[in-house]
């Protein structure tokens, strides 16, 4: 841990204070949890296959005061054009991981609230989230009154490190929805430069609500990504969420998601398009916590080069839960001799009254299939490119969402024109 700290403050020194009770408690518990556990390594069950014990090498600097203007435009302008993004969608954004008010145009139905230090931290004792709360220095809380359809807005995440400087950035979100509220959110991640970014999302459903969450990482090729999700979904209220992860050299999603009361339903979907040496892990505990509640999880990954994805995947029924209905899938599309996929689905039911499944496969592109395709004339690339697709189609539909659906076409379209060039 003795690299990653605010600037200008040793870490072991900005641990001691808080685990000395200064500040808050919840900062002094997640300081408390990293002093004991350290960055996680391979020999953590929950970090198997994607150890963070590299990052304790790396010198972390606070975010600078001003960021590069004409970066920040420049990225967001790009973002815009390569996801065809409706330029009159409301956003929110963050610039290395502060609020940038002058490029946000917030939207109605929406109550939008600064973090405040303490009092919007929400305790969690992983260890991505206890290095958030410990870091935190901003962040955006997002309010749907009961009853209210606030529509599809943007929650925008840019960095940009300096050259040289090795950043480090830890925005604190939540999303809470009243009883009957809807809102859908496009939450995209770009960057340039050297850096970690390690957002926090707390999401509150209540009863008869219904949240759709649609992800797009693109971080910097050589840029960190650690993000975790904690949902709290009431009775009949749902949360609907869909990670497309394409950057960064090594990612990791996290998805803790608890079904609180009858009726609730989650969906954890995903894609991981990686080439190169990336590793990205898309990793999800989902909790049966009540009866007569669904869960689906379908998370597809195409892999290119020495890339390696992690999927890790738990249901957890408890006692409580009968008639749980519970459906996990995990599929690999290996593009080259040299990618790699670590699967690893599991199941844990206290429950006797339940239907739950899970399962993997792995693969390469199908020869037939493409024997076919180029005996009618289809060039070798675009055959290629038409397995891909397919492929990855039935995740992609999942999004409930059809405009954000389209955003995350285009997102993948990109990338195999990027990769292919």
């Amino acid at each position: 841990m003795n690299a990653i700290s605010p600037a200008g403050v040793s870490a072991a020194a900005f641990l001691n204070r808080y685990a000395g009770g200064e500040g808050n408690a919840t900062r002094a518990q997640a300081a408390d949890l990293l002093r004991k556990a350290g960055l996680p390594r391979a020999g953590v069950e929950a970090w198997k296959y994607t150890s963070l014990r590299t990052l304790a090498d790396i010198a972390f600097a606070g975010a600078p005061a001003q960021a590069d203007a004409a970066a920040v435009d420049a990225l967001l302008a790009e973002a815009v054009r390569a996801y065809a993004l409706d330029a009159g969608l409301p956003r929110a954004v963050m610039v290395n991981g502060c609020f940038a008010p002058d490029l946000s145009r917030l939207p109605d139905g929406v109550s939008v609230t600064r973090f405040a230090a303490g009092a919007d931290l929400v305790p969690h004792d992983d260890v991505a989230s206890a290095l958030n709360a410990l870091l935190a220095e901003d962040g955006l809380t997002l309010i749907v009154a009961a009853g209210v359809d606030a529509g599809r807005m943007a929650l925008l995440s840019v960095v940009v490190a300096p050259d040289g400087v090795v950043l480090s950035v830890h925005p604190r979100h939540r999303i809470v929805l009243g009883a009957g509220a809807r809102l859908s959110v496009l939450d995209l991640s770009v960057g340039r430069g050297d850096y970690l970014n390690n957002p926090v999302l707390d999401v509150a459903v209540a009863e008869g609500g219904h949240l759709i969450h649609a992800k797009l990482q693109t971080e910097d090729p050589v840029a960190r990504h650690l993000a975790v999700v904690h949902a709290e979904v009431a009775g009949d209220a749902s949360y609907d969420s869909f990670t497309l992860t394409l950057g960064a050299a090594l990612a990791r999603h996290e998805v803790h998601a608890r079904l609180a009361a009858e009726g609730g339903i989650v969906h954890v979907n995903g894609a991981q398009l990686l080439d190169g040496r990336q590793v990205a892990d898309l990793t999800s505990v989902i909790t049966h916590a009540a009866p007569s509640c669904n869960s689906r999880q379908t998370v597809k990954n195409v892999l290119a080069g020495h890339a390696r994805g992690v999927f890790q995947g738990k249901i957890l029924v408890e006692r409580v839960a009968q008639k749980t209905d519970g459906y996990q899938m995990n599929q690999a599309l290996l593009l080259s001799d040299t990618a790699e996929i670590d699967a690893k689905p599991e199941l844990e039911i206290y429950a006797d009254d339940v239907r739950c499944s899970h399962g993997a496969t792995v693969g390469a592109l199908d020869a037939e299939q493409l024997f076919y395709l180029r005996s009618r004339g289809v060039a070798g690339d675009e055959a290629r490119a038409i397995l891909v697709k397919a492929f990855l189609h039935d995740a992609v539909e999942l999004m409930g969402d059809e405009a954000l659906r389209e955003v995350l076409n285009r997102a993948v379209e990109t990338w195999w024109n990027r990769k292919d060039a």
